[in-house]
């Protein structure tokens, strides 16, 4: 229930900005990983048994607990899942962007690179392949995801190199395609995506933990489905490359392998029925849907009302920026769809469209190209959009805020219009002058993207 902030509340640029970093923090505190871990296992040390995801494993002579986490939350995850398992982990393995601190007692960390693949992914990737192959009927593999998982194990095909998969990431990132696009034909040039890693470990039992960077929450997509079914196609991964406009610049070993695909001559993802996941559970733990009505709650706390608009928010930064703002004026004009002080929060993750060489991202072009509008408000008014994992693209922020007034601070220091840094990719170029990057570092999780839009009432 909305809180009414009082009669001597000022919502001026100075409150709503306090309150806009109150309001991110919430939501990332949403998405701490450790606890969501934590709370999906329970172990009763004297009968010997472990439940998880309404999985059973007892442990006894012979079966074994293997953990494998993988993604920019994997060292936070696995870290929970060992201060509750303790020495029940057999073994351990991690895949991380940055290296554990301090130390893991009972897996190997692996340290990758993401988004674009690296050779150091490759072998950690071998190695993940093969434990899974190595358990038997009686183990249990525990898998805990999160997002950059797909990009920090690359296990190319046969026939297809590490060179040729990170080609093709880097033309797909760069045209633009959705999270959804690329998991398409990641899923088609790997062994362990699309369902794979649950091949491999096949008869064993698998129960993945899952912590979703992919609007709308889809299993399939959220680090390209190791142990769900794949929908998708050879003929769809074609589609997205030719839809792209990059199927002629991909390598010639991809085209030919995903062509052959199509033509039955090479095997295709496992599908829903096939008997690899009779014995697979995988569960959502955390997403951007329950990061975002945290983030609400802490807007009502703050005495702001708070009105989710949509938790799909996709499309191009620059474009999804104006019709934000447009509807954050109605407020502010009309007192429609809610009345201010107001608080319009999005989740989601929407794309850049690389132009130039310049330095951010899809966080910082989706503030950026909001400043202008924000500027014809007649109210004080704030929009700050961050990365929930503290990377947002190519920069070393997580994001951005900006205000009604940020227009008139760039004049005076001289910049240009913000069209003119939008055209040359370079979001972080109009913003770190003014001190309107939000920095945090690597959070440790990742839900995909907040976005918030605060305004007070009408200037009158």
């Amino acid at each position: 229930m909305f809180r009414p902030s009082g009669p001597k509340r000022r919502w001026d640029r100075a409150h709503l900005r306090r309150a806009a970093r109150a309001i991110l923090a919430a939501g990332l505190e949403a998405a701490d990983p450790a606890r969501l871990v934590r709370r999906h296992l329970r172990l009763d040390e004297d009968e010997g048994v472990l439940a998880v995801a309404g999985v059973k494993h007892r442990f006894g002579p012979g079966r074994r607990l293997v953990l494998i986490a993988a993604g920019k939350a994997g060292a936070t995850m696995a870290r929970a899942a060992e201060q509750v398992l303790g020495d029940r982990i057999s073994e351990g393995l991690v895949v991380d962007t940055t290296a554990a601190a301090p130390p893991l007692r009972r897996c190997r960390v692996h340290v990758a690179r993401h988004p674009l693949p690296d050779e150091r992914g490759r072998r950690a990737a071998d190695e993940i392949e093969a434990l899974a192959r190595g358990l038997g009927a009686d183990d249990l593999l525990l898998l805990l995801v999160s997002g950059g998982a797909s990009a920090l194990l690359p296990a190319p095909v046969p026939g297809i190199s590490l060179d040729d998969k990170v080609a093709v990431t880097s033309l797909l990132l760069r045209s633009g395609a959705t999270i959804g696009e690329l998991n398409t034909v990641r899923k088609h040039l790997s062994r362990l995506k699309g369902g794979g890693l649950a091949r491999a470990a096949y008869p064993a039992r698998v129960v993945a933990l899952v912590l979703s960077d992919v609007v709308g929450d889809d299993l399939s997509v959220i680090a390209s489905g190791p142990t769900v079914p794949d929908a998708s196609t050879y003929a769809q991964a074609l589609d997205v490359l030719r839809g792209r406009q990059v199927l002629g610049a991909v390598p010639r070993p991809v085209r030919r392998h995903l062509e052959a695909g199509v033509a039955g001559r090479v095997e295709e993802t496992p599908k829903a029925r096939d008997r690899v996941f009779r014995r697979v559970r995988t569960r959502i733990v955390g997403s951007n849907r329950w990061t975002v009505e945290a983030a609400a709650q802490e807007a009502r706390r703050q005495g702001l009302r708070a009105l989710t608009l949509t938790t799909f928010l996709e499309g191009e930064a620059r474009e999804v920026a104006r019709a934000l703002v447009s509807i954050l004026r109605e407020c502010v004009e009309s007192g429609s769809p809610a009345e201010p002080p107001v608080c319009l929060l999005a989740g989601g993750e929407t794309t850049v469209t690389v132009r130039g060489d310049g330095l951010g991202g899809r966080n910082q072009e989706l503030v950026l190209a909001a400043v202008e509008p924000l500027a014809a408000l007649s109210a004080h008014a704030v929009v700050a959009s961050l990365a929930t994992d503290g990377v947002d693209g190519v920069s070393g922020a997580a994001g951005a805020v900006a205000d009604q007034d940020t227009l008139r601070r760039a004049r005076a220091l001289g910049l240009a219009p913000p069209a003119a840094f939008i055209a040359a990719s370079d979001s972080a170029g109009f913003l770190a002058p003014l001190g309107d990057l939000i920095i945090t570092g690597p959070t440790g999780t990742n839900v995909v993207d907040l976005t918030i839009l605060l305004a007070g009432a009408a200037k009158r």
